[in-house]
């Protein structure tokens, strides 16, 4: 049987890379606080570092 895909808003996604970026904590860390797999959170990482490159980030 095929399992139904959550899906995140994007200040949802936001927030989450912020807690690994902003405040250096490790991404398995907050994957297992806001219950996302880790492989996951690192894809929307590269995706935030690459938008917003240079600027700041809070």
């Amino acid at each position: 049987m095929a399992q139904k895909r959550r899906k995140f808003s994007p200040e949802f996604r936001d927030e989450a890379v912020k807690m690994v970026v902003v405040e250096s904590r490790p991404i398995a860390e907050v994957a297992r606080e806001v219950q996302v797999n880790e492989g996951t959170l690192g894809t929307w990482g590269s995706r935030y570092r690459q938008e917003y490159a240079g600027r700041s980030l809070s």
